[in-house]
C-alpha cells in the first residue's frame, strides 16, 4: 500500500488516523508519511522516498537512526529475553551511567514515559511534603497526566483551568500557572501560596511550545523560592536531559532541582523514563515509602540496554560538535527571509518573528509561515516536524553532507523558480 491507502486504512483504526496526534499532519497539512526504514539522518516511507529527517522521533536520536553500538548492543541483549518483570544487572548498568553523569541524583526509579516519570514525581512530591497544590509554567509541557494538562485562567497567578476534555475541574484545582519569565509574578505566588505548594515544575529549557529560553535569573530565583518555602522542584528534562550537555540543562545552567524527569535519550530510541533526586525524597517510593507506583515493563532490559549503549558514547566532544552545528544548521535556516532561528546546542526552532521567551507571545503570522516551509520542504526531501510549535533535532548523524543538501533544498525553496 501507498502512504495514501495506509493513511486511510489507519483513520479506520486509530483516532485520526495516529497514534500521537502530531504526527497527522493538521497542523501543516497534507497526508503523513509512513515510514519503513531509518539510518544515521534519514528515513525512507513505504513509496521509497527518501528524507531527511530533522524531527529524530522527537528528540530520543541524538547519535541518528540505527546507530551500529546500539543496534550491536540491542541484538546482544535479544538473546537473553525481552523482559523478565525481575531486577537485572542492566537496571544496574544504566543506573550508575546516569549517576557518574548527573552527580546530583541520589535515587532514581525506572519507568516507560516521559508522562509516567512526571506524573510519578508529582506523587511522590505531594508524599514527601504533605501538601497538594503544584505550579507549572504556561508554554511548558508535562505529558498528558490530568493535573497537569492545564492552561493558564485569568489573572496573573491563578488556579488552572483544564485544557483538554475528559479532565474534571476538581483535579486542575490544585495547580496554578505562571507565564514563564516573570520574577515579579513568581516573588508575588510563593508570598501567597508558597507554604501550601507541594512543587513548581517547569522544563528549563521550555522545548514543547517554541523554543522560549529563559533568563537564568528566572531560573535562579524559582531554585531560591522552593528552597526558602520547603517545595520541591521538579526539572522536566525530558527533551533536555542528555541532549544539551552530559548532565543536561541542570548541568548546563548549574541550576540543581530536587527531582529531575528524563525520558527519550536514556532510551536510546526505546520506551523509558526516569524520575529521581534527593534521597530523602525517593526513599518516600514504595517499597522503602508510602507513596505507590509500579510499572510491568519499568526497567525492561532491552530499553535499558539501548539506552546504556547511547550514553557510553556522549562525551564532551559529541556536544562540542553538536554545538557547532546547531550554530551552523541555524544559519541556513536564516537565509529564509523573515526566519530567526533561536537554538540551544542541537535543538532549533525555526521562527518567523521576533524572540520570544512566552507561548502567549508566539504570533499566528509565524505558524502560517512555518506551515508553507514544512510543505517546501517536504516536497524536497527534508522532514521537518509537523507543526510551528515544535522544535527541530539534530544528531551525531547531521554532517557535512546532510548539511549541503538541507542548504540546497533551502535555497531551492526560496529562490523565484523554487518548485
Amino acid at each position: 500500500m501507498n502512504n495514501d491507502q495506509l493513511y486511510l486504512e489507519a483513520k479506520k483504526l486509530f483516532p485520526g488516523g495516529v497514534n500521537s496526534p502530531v504526527r497527522a499532519f493538521k497542523a501543516v497539512g497534507g497526508v503523513p508519511k509512513f515510514f519503513k526504514k531509518a539510518e544515521g539522518a534519514w528515513f525512507v516511507d513505504e513509496e521509497d522516498h527518501k528524507y531527511l529527517d530533522m524531527c529524530m522521533s522527537w528528540g530520543p536520536l541524538i547519535l541518528g537512526h540505527a546507530h551500529p553500538d546500539v543496534i550491536k548492543a540491542v541484538t546482544g541483549a535479544l538473546s537473553e529475553g525481552l523482559t523478565f518483570g525481575a531486577p537485572s544487572r542492566r537496571e544496574n548498568a544504566l543506573a550508575r551511567k546516569i549517576k557518574s553523569m548527573v552527580p546530583f541524583i541520589e535515587k532514581m526509579r525506572f519507568v516507560s514515559s516521559g508522562t509516567e516519570a512526571v506524573m510519578s514525581a508529582i506523587r511522590v512530591s505531594r508524599g514527601f511534603t504533605g501538601r497538594s497544590k503544584i505550579l507549572k509554567f504556561e508554554g511548558c509541557y508535562h505529558g498528558h497526566s490530568d493535573a497537569l494538562l492545564v492552561k493558564a485562567g485569568s489573572g496573573l497567578a491563578t488556579f488552572g483551568e483544564p485544557s483538554s476534555a475528559g479532565i474534571p475541574n476538581e483535579v486542575t484545582s490544585l495547580t496554578s500557572v505562571l507565564p514563564l519569565d516573570n520574577i515579579e509574578a513568581l516573588e508575588s505566588f510563593f508570598a501567597l501560596h508558597g507554604s501550601e505548594l507541594a512543587a513548581a515544575i517547569i522544563e528549563p529549557i521550555p522545548a514543547n511550545n517554541g523554543l522560549l529560553l529563559q533568563d537564568l535569573r528566572f531560573l535562579k530565583r524559582l531554585r531560591e523560592l522552593c528552597t526558602k518555602y520547603q517545595s520541591v522542584l521538579i526539572f522536566d528534562e525530558v527533551i533536555s536531559g542528555f541532549r544539551v550537555s552530559p548532565s543536561g540543562a541542570s548541568g548546563l545552567y548549574k541550576i540543581y532541582p530536587d527531582i529531575v524527569t528524563y525520558g527519550k535519550i536514556i532510551g536510546g530510541g526505546m520506551p523509558v523514563g526516569l524520575y529521581g533526586g534527593r534521597s530523602d525524597i525517593m526513599s518516600c517510593v514504595s517499597p522503602d515509602g508510602p507513596v505507590y507506583q509500579a510499572g510491568t515493563l519499568s526497567g525492561n532490559p532491552i530499553a535499558m540496554t539501548a539506552g546504556l549503549a547511547t550514553l557510553e558514547l556522549l562525551d564532551e566532544s559529541l556536544y562540542s560538535t553538536l554545538l557547532k552545528r546547531g550554530a551552523q544548521w541555524s544559519k541556513v535556516f536564516e537565509l529564509i527571509p523573515g526566519c530567526r532561528c533561536p537554538h540551544v546546542g542541537s535543538i532549533l526552532w525555526p521562527l518567523f518573528q521576533p524572540r520570544v521567551t512566552r507561548s502567549s507571545e508566539i504570533q499566528e503570522s509565524s505558524i502560517t509561515s512555518f506551515n508553507k516551509l514544512h510543505q517546501g520542504l517536504i516536497s524536497h526531501g527534508v522532514y521537518l516536524p509537523p507543526s510551528g510549535y515544535e522544535v527541530t533535532f539534530l544528531s551525531l548523524a547531521h554532517k557535512e553532507p546532510e548539511l549541503s543538501f538541507f542548504q540546497d533544498q533551502i535555497k531551492k525553496i526560496i529562490s523565484p523558480q523554487g518548485n
